[in-house]
């Protein structure tokens, strides 16, 4: 028996089922930059970066050598109650690079989920108002509020309810699909509308503390909003006193080509969240905003135990180094580029890929049924993604149908050339039918 089967086996004894999403049968011994090798010795491209937790790539020695240097000086003490230097130069170093001409303050956390429920408190605390506004599709989390102020999957809704009180949703401002799936995406003025409506008839705008976005919805299918909308949308923040936060934990940290993905547009939030790749990998998240949001609640409002290990910080400073010392956010934008280069062929090439979309190494192929109508086939998708499974490339299907590509932003351009080899040869193969025989039962999102 092969040891990825032994293994598999005995974790389906002990690890209960909605800890994990089934794609594949790996089970992953090492990694080294874009390259994962499992316990059997089977090596593979990286595309998914362990849901892009990984963007300075599998054990960087610059974070490898800060995370040992630390824990063999001491490996936690809580700032719950007492000081430590690696907190304070990460801490600085955030409000250094995060988005705002204004004063800032930072707060840590163990994951995004508890960052977003972060945002929640600070906003309520804030503005003494009870609403929170997010969007259809989005994912936020698995805590009681992030997920509370998610929208993107009933087996995240159902059974356990009710959720927590106070969240709404409006439609995302897709700019390849438009309201409620047609076929056309609608202008700004058309995506606004739902808002608009729910502020004239059932929801004050002054009983609103936020509104929380992704500028490039990750899990909802990296989808990529009409221009213009978000500015409009902070005009009507500003001119009601509603806060405006970026859910910035998948799309941050040189994933789009830029330290945070509202660089990309024309916006200034007043609270920003962190997560993922923030420490190479290890538990950490953060919450950056205006220093009069952030220090008005008093302690101990949002903290935790573990909070700003010592560890993860030197993790977290490593990491950042990194991304400048290798000019990563640079890399981010000219590989995703040169691999849009020919991504962007595909849409005319294939029958199946009806769109290309995202911004530096943070990109989805949306895979289609029928082109005209943008109908999705998740089927079709997670055929491609075993077919790239079985020829050594990890990639995952989000949203259903739409292929997730967010490799390391170390990846090799070989590597790069060797995977959308794969993926090209995966779509050829699925519209010649030479892909039906794939048991995709019980896979994906």
């Amino acid at each position: 028996m092969k040891k990825a089967t032994s293994l598999i086996e005995e974790d389906g004894q002990y690890f209960a089922k909605p800890g994990r999403i089934k794609y594949y049968p790996l089970a992953i011994d090492h990694g080294h930059g874009a390259t994962l090798v499992d316990v059997d010795g089977n090596t593979y491209i990286d595309l998914l970066s362990s849901a892009s937790s990984q963007n300075v790539g599998h054990a960087p020695q610059p974070v490898v050598d800060a995370i040992s240097a630390q824990a063999q000086r001491f490996v936690h003490y809580t700032p719950a109650y007492m000081y430590h230097e690696p907190l304070v130069k990460l801490a600085k170093k955030l409000c250094e690079i995060a988005p705002g001409n204004y004063e800032k303050r930072v707060l840590f956390g163990l994951s995004g989920s508890d960052a977003n429920d972060g945002i929640v408190k600070l906003a309520r605390g804030y503005t003494g108002r009870p609403y929170i506004i997010s969007f259809t599709n989005a994912y936020h989390g698995s805590t009681y509020g992030s997920l509370s102020m998610s929208a993107i999957s009933l087996n995240m809704r159902k059974k356990y309810s009710p959720l927590v009180p106070g969240f709404y949703h409006i439609p995302y401002p897709d700019k390849y699909r438009g309201l409620y799936e047609s076929e056309t995406p609608a202008t700004v003025e058309q995506y606004l509308a739902p808002f608009k409506e729910m502020l004239e008839k059932y929801i004050p705008a002054e009983e609103i503390a936020c509104i929380v976005i992704e500028t490039m919805q990750g899990d909802g299918g990296l989808l990529e909003p009409i221009d213009g909308y978000f500015k409009a949308l902070q005009e009507i923040c500003r001119d009601n006193g509603i806060l405006l936060a970026v859910d910035d934990i998948q799309q941050g940290l040189g994933r789009t080509g830029t330290w945070s993905s509202v660089e990309h547009f024309d916006i200034e939030p007043d609270l920003i969240t962190f997560g993922k790749s923030l420490a190479g990998g290890l538990p950490m998240s953060a919450i950056v905003g205006r220093e009069e949001i952030m220090n008005h609640l008093d302690a101990p409002a949002h903290l935790f135990t573990t909070g700003a290990n010592p560890v993860s910080c030197e993790a977290a400073l490593a990491t950042l180094q990194m991304i400048e010392d290798e000019d990563l956010l640079q890399a981010s934008t000219d590989k995703g580029n040169y691999v849009r280069q020919r991504m962007d062929q595909w849409p005319a090439q294939f029958d199946c890929v009806g769109d290309v979309r995202g911004k530096g190494l943070s990109i989805g192929i949306d895979i289609v049924s029928d082109k005209a109508k943008k109908t999705r086939d998740p089927e079709a998708a997670l055929k491609i993604c075993n077919y790239c499974f079985d020829h050594g490339v990890i990639l995952i299907a989000i949203a259903g149908n739409v292929l997730r590509f967010q490799p390391p932003l170390v990846i090799e351009y070989d590597q790069l050339d060797q995977a959308l080899g794969t993926i090209e040869d995966a779509i050829h193969a699925l519209e010649a039918g030479e892909l039906d025989n794939y048991n995709i039962a019980g896979q994906g999102w």
